[in-house]
């Protein structure tokens, strides 16, 4: 099946050339989807599909108690640009980091985006102490926003795991009451924790809920097509594992020559997560550079996974 990139969106083709991808391109990075969604190739021109259809979901993306991290994550990764690709697959209504306005014109832009069908994203954290006191945007609590913007969205995408869990500002003691935003309001969101998540698995949610509805998720709230396995059992250092061959420093012959670290702090056998498989910008993840897993899309991990070094 072919597909012309921006048939149904005016201009989408012309700004994605401009970032130098191309049809192949294109659905070189549709393919990486539906691997990364466990689907065959032929389901790549499914991807492309949804996102270049001529009625884009509209998305409010909010932000809380975080560091931008996860919105890094997206504009910084190429091959493609990644973040032209989803600027133009989805219709962003608001984004605080990437709007050029200010002010009272972003308040009406976030009224006017949620008078519509919408998707919400959230990044962050939502501090609940004192009612929410301890994070405000323009005026409002963050525990204010979310309970007035959460409820009229179609779906809700919880990115990070600060917004999933709580994140780093959900360790102890914790004076902030920080929460996730699925504890905080009592919704069930779709959770993609990591600190930060995938970009793929991000757009991997949208274009599951747009051509499928909601993915099945685990007990924790995280889809099961991205985070059904433990980032051990991908690990490319499995064999040494298995083999009882284990690094004792970083800067060991050991260390250099592969071998499993496991000794030195890695969370990876109690870690759910794609990152062995689904590569940061398709070319790597912490252990395949030598870091170990710190578990940071598992709740709480701030706390329950510390220390992170053995």
């Amino acid at each position: 099946m072919r597909i012309s990139i921006g048939t149904g969106k005016d201009g989408a083709e012309d700004r994605l050339k401009q970032h130098g991808i191309g049809r192949r391109e294109f659905m070189k990075f549709c393919a990486a989807v539906a691997a990364a969604m466990g689907m065959g190739p032929a389901f790549a021109a499914q991807v492309a599909e949804a996102l270049t259809a001529k009625k884009r979901p509209s998305v409010v993306y909010l932000h809380f108690a975080e560091c931008t991290g996860c919105s890094e994550a997206v504009l910084r990764t190429i091959d493609p640009y990644i973040d032209a690709l989803i600027l133009d697959t989805i219709s962003l209504d608001y984004h605080e980091t990437l709007m050029a306005s200010a002010g009272q014109a972003v308040e009406d832009a976030l009224h006017a985006a949620i008078q519509k069908d919408f998707v919400c994203v959230i990044e962050g954290a939502i501090p609940t102490a004192g009612n929410g006191l301890y994070g405000k945007v323009g005026g409002k609590t963050m525990l204010q926003i979310a309970q007035e913007v959460v409820p009229k969205a179609k779906a809700l995408i919880n990115i990070g795991t600060c917004a999933s869990y709580g994140g780093v500002q959900a360790a102890k003691p914790n004076p902030t009451g920080a929460k996730g935003v699925n504890e905080a309001l009592g919704v069930k969101g779709i959770n993609l924790p990591g600190c930060p998540p995938n970009p793929i698995n991000f757009v991997g949610a949208v274009v599951h809920y747009l051509t499928k509805g909601v993915p099945e998720l685990d007990d924790k709230g995280r889809p099961k097509i991205f985070y059904g396995e433990t980032v051990h059992d991908g690990c490319p250092r499995l064999k040494h594992f298995q083999a009882n061959e284990f690094a004792k420093s970083f800067g060991s012959e050991e260390a250099k020559k592969g071998w499993c670290l496991y000794e030195l702090g890695c969370k990876g056998p109690d870690t759910y997560n794609n990152c062995a498989k689904v590569l940061f910008n398709q070319v790597n993840f912490p252990i395949g550079a030598g870091h170990p897993c710190i578990g940071c899309s598992e709740p709480n991990f701030w706390d329950a996974m510390s220390p992170f070094y053995g």
